[in-house]
């Protein structure tokens, strides 16, 4: 047996997962966002430890037998938050989390003083990572600064109440700015950005390797062997590609959810951070991934089933499926930056709008607009991928807009690429977790990241890409524009 833990921002989750890849049972439990000023987002790490402790407690108390014979844990969870310990191991302060946006003009001061940070980092510097949430506390809390010994991502925290070891993954590393992406390891010049050094840091573990062992006291609590291993795990969308099987070059997903990403396994470092896009490393040895995110996805079509009052977005996406082809090509567009964009613009200052409103638009075909601005993003960020060098000839379509046949067709047709859609328990942060626990105890990858079943697969329609092509070219111009 193998336990996947994902440290979500709204809500900690576990999985048991068998030897033959059956998922036993999962358990979670809520977290609470506190919100102290405008622009702040913070937890109490403390928080994740007490969620942990409770959703190991429903799945012991569910499958009392298979807990007790877990081999190894895994780890995953949200990436860029900042733990702040003091030489005891204690919280100096709540974790600022990855949605925090309070260190932008740290941002704009660290590619000022380090141009050659896009290239070591594989990204632009943005509010949302560790280093600059760094810079800010030296500036505005210098007494809390001053006694920071280790700073430790969100699941990180959570393996230091299991294990005792400061310790995280490549993965989640690449997301802090203080990693040399290509090299694999700390980088003195990043951290000097911040006045940290090495000590500073965690040990830097792959994500299928055997960190710490539980301690005493807590495999006794948690009803647990000594003998468990904590794996390396990974960050959140590096820990879903492994639960996909998405772990050779070429391969790769979408996911719509709250966010869009487009996540493409590559076997060398291959950046453009230019395009606001993401290259780090994979949870696995000797792979790297690029990432694409743009910041309003799935989100954005609930946003105008509310504003519609049609209820749920299923209910939009089910009449904007019943229009004809020739209703759906009289649409209006949709900007989707509801709330800025990151690739490939990395404006946070733009915002949505439609366009070609007129008598006749309802809520079927302003929730087609949605979709389809959704997917002109994704295009978007597509090519800004393939600008540095990745293919990708199948993606696994997941979140909550996979559950669309119109939206999944329509992406097919966008990204001229085969979609395939998979059983909600098939995919998740936690089996990926799982699944890298299950290779520290020594599996090898071919036999335990396996791809799942595809329930549907969708192939790019030659006459709704003719339909799609002058849209999209409208859709680009009027962000040049707008």
């Amino acid at each position: 047996m193998f336990i996947g833990i994902d440290i979500g921002t709204s809500e900690v989750k576990a999985l048991l997962l068998t030897d033959d890849h059956i998922v036993l049972g999962t358990s979670g439990a809520e977290l609470s966002v506190s919100r102290p000023r405008p622009g702040f987002s913070e937890q109490n790490p403390h928080d994740w430890w007490v969620a942990t402790q409770a959703v190991l407690a429903q799945l012991r108390q569910a499958y009392p037998a298979p807990y007790a014979a877990t081999r190894a844990i895994g780890l995953c969870g949200q990436m860029h938050g900042a733990v702040l310990l003091d030489k005891h191991d204690r919280v100096l302060r709540p974790a600022i989390l990855w949605n925090d946006t309070r260190s932008a003009m740290a941002c704009v001061e660290m590619m000022a003083e380090c141009p050659e940070l896009p290239e070591l980092a594989g990204t632009l510097a943005m509010p949302g990572f560790t280093a600059p949430k760094l810079r800010w506390v030296a500036r505005h809390e210098p007494e809390i600064f001053q006694r920071v010994a280790k700073v430790l991502l969100p699941k990180d925290y959570v393996r230091l109440m299991l294990t005792g070891e400061h310790q995280t993954d490549l993965s989640d590393a690449s997301g802090t700015l203080w990693l040399d992406v290509q090299r694999r390891a700390w980088s003195e010049h990043l951290l000097a950005l911040t006045g940290l050094t090495r000590s500073n840091m965690p040990q830097l573990l792959e994500g299928s390797d055997a960190g710490g062992k539980l301690k005493v006291a807590v495999a006794q609590s948690l009803g647990l062997s000594r003998s468990v291993v904590v794996a390396g795990g990974a960050g959140d969308n590096a820990a879903s590609a492994v639960g996909m099987g998405a772990v050779e070059a070429g391969q790769g997903f979408l996911s719509l959810g709250t966010s869009g990403v487009l996540f493409i396994v590559t076997p060398s470092y291959q950046p453009n951070a230019a395009s606001a896009t993401h290259a780090f490393c994979h949870a696995l040895p000797g792979r790297w991934h690029q990432m694409s995110v743009m910041l309003s996805a799935a989100s954005a079509l609930q946003w105008v089933a509310d504003i519609a009052c049609e209820g749920h977005a299923g209910d939009v996406a089910a009449k904007a499926a019943a229009l004809s082809p020739a209703e759906r090509a009289a649409s209006p567009l949709f900007l989707p930056y509801l709330s800025g964009e990151r690739t490939p613009h990395n404006d946070a200052k733009v915002r949505g709008s439609f366009h070609q409103l007129s008598f006749d638009t309802d809520a079927a075909r302003l929730g087609y607009a949605v979709m389809e601005g959704v997917s002109f993003g994704l295009k978007d960020g597509l090519a800004a991928l393939n600008a540095a060098g990745s293919t990708v000839a199948q993606l696994s379509l997941v979140g909550g807009g996979a559950r669309s046949p119109l939206w999944a067709q329509q992406l097919a047709s966008a990204l001229n690429t085969e979609v395939v859609t998979h059983g909600s328990s098939a995919v998740g942060g936690a089996l990926g977790a799982a699944r890298l626990a299950w290779l520290a105890t020594g599996a090898p990858t071919g036999g335990v990241c396996l791809r799942p079943a595809v329930e549907a697969s969708y192939l790019p329609d030659a006459a709704e890409q003719e339909m799609l092509a002058p849209r999209y070219a409208e859709f680009r111009q009027l962000y040049r524009v707008g």
